[in-house]
């Protein structure tokens, strides 16, 4: 048997920056490539649009973890035991039929009319959170906006009480984050995993003794007559907290960065509202949230594109480098709002494209509209190098957008004293 390839580095503070050049380095290579992450796991990265495409869609490709083999096994659990086998049972870590049959407890909650249904609540949620705002100032979008705005949606589509959205604490979205066992946060990464074990357990005897008709209840209704198991249960509690709404503050934030990247789009969208959802789906194709899949395993050794991958061995598909393949989208590099089709992987494919995509959409659509129309002449408070990436490997975001608003500061020179600056 050939040795294995070199593997590539998938972390570094300009891969994180920008992983662009290297995904189109990779795809001119071929379709997989070895690579390595922050946690030491080595993995198969697929690139190409056609190539992700079909690993979405590989029915001999699982994703549940019992398949990863040894030396999967020793790096890439970073959610330490207990935790690991209460908290990752949820919808991604399953294969049909177990997975058919969670699918179905949820997909009445997120179906497109529901949402869209829905929407004017949402559109009162975002402008209440720029009520308290200047005219005119500094903000940071992620703090008073994108941090915010996703978990308020998620918790009244799930039917969170007000008194445990209250309680969240958004910090415990980091633990989808790498901390490897001998990292100096790992400490802090437990202590996280536990205060959101103890929500999730207070959260389930609270809607055991307060039924209603909302997600949450009918989730704790299946456990208690059996048709899913406790772990089950606490995991898509946890997948709904965290998956739910830190993919969508990341999105708002990467297609804001896009935005005042590419300041005449954004005016463009500012003067045009109609131009929202065309533009959603660039902004999702151009730079996307969801970088890269969740593990794949083969069950045996098995050949994909030309390459040998040994049975355990992990399987991650880039959506971002599928997105940016230009033998599927013509300039692909480029951000045209008039692109069509546009038909981009940022939700996945196959079956576990995500079933919270028609809510996500109209998150975007609202987030993006409305803060183009509250803070007008919305521009970049700080240079685009001083903004930092969060070090997530799956995902793509800034954890703080300082950004200005309002009138240009005017100063007096030769075509009189109201001359911008």
């Amino acid at each position: 048997m050939s040795t294995p390839p070199d593997p590539i580095d998938l972390f570094g503070t300009e891969y994180t920056r920008d992983p662009y050049p290297l995904y189109a380095e990779l795809r001119e290579r071929g379709p997989v490539h070895r690579v390595r992450f922050p946690s030491g796991v080595r993995a198969w990265l697929v690139t190409g649009y056609e190539a992700a495409h079909q690993a979405l869609t590989d029915t001999r490709l699982g994703k549940d973890h019992a398949r990863g083999n040894a030396a999967w096994r020793a790096r890439a659990s970073i959610m330490p035991e207990p935790q690991h086998s209460q908290l990752q049972v949820h919808l991604l870590h399953q294969d049909p039929p177990r997975h058919t049959a969670l699918r179905r407890l949820i997909t009445d909650a997120f179906a497109p009319q529901r949402v869209e249904g829905l929407r004017p609540r949402f559109q009162a949620m975002a402008d209440a959170l720029l009520d308290g705002l200047p005219d005119a100032g500094e903000a940071d979008l992620v703090e008073v906006f994108a941090g915010r705005f996703p978990f308020r949606v998620l918790a009244h589509v799930i039917g969170l009480p007000g008194e445990f959205e209250e309680r969240f604490d958004r910090d415990w979205g980091k633990v989808v984050q790498p901390v490897g066992p001998s990292d100096p946060g790992r400490p802090a990464y437990e202590a996280r995993l536990r205060g959101l074990q103890r929500y999730i357990a207070d959260l389930v005897v609270h809607k055991r003794g307060e039924r209603g008709e909302d997600l949450l209840s009918r989730l704790v209704a299946a456990r208690d007559d059996g048709r899913i198991g406790q772990e089950e249960l606490d995991s898509m509690i946890f997948q709904l907290l965290v998956a739910g709404q830190e993919p969508v503050t990341n999105q708002i934030s990467t297609a804001l960065v896009t935005l005042l990247r590419h300041p005449d789009h954004l005016a463009a969208l500012a003067g045009r509202p109609e131009l929202l959802p065309r533009a959603v789906e660039e902004l999702l194709r151009y730079d996307s949230a969801f970088e890269l899949t969740t593990w794949r395993f083969f069950a045996e050794d098995a050949d994909l594109h030309g390459t040998r991958i040994p049975a355990g061995d992990s399987v991650i598909v880039s959506l971002c480098a599928a997105n940016r393949d230009a033998r599927q989208f013509p300039d692909a590099d480029t951000l045209h709002f008039d692109r069509t089709p546009n038909p981009h992987l940022a939700f996945g494919h196959g079956t576990h494209f995500c079933p919270g995509a028609a809510l996500a959409r109209i998150e975007l659509q609202i987030a993006l509209g409305t803060l183009l129309r509250r803070l007008p002449g919305l521009r970049p408070a700080v240079p685009d190098d001083e903004l930092r990436w969060i070090p997530a490997v799956l995902a793509r975001g800034v954890d703080r957008l300082p950004v200005t608003y309002g009138a240009p500061a005017t100063c007096p020179v030769a075509d009189g004293p109201d001359a911008a600056c």
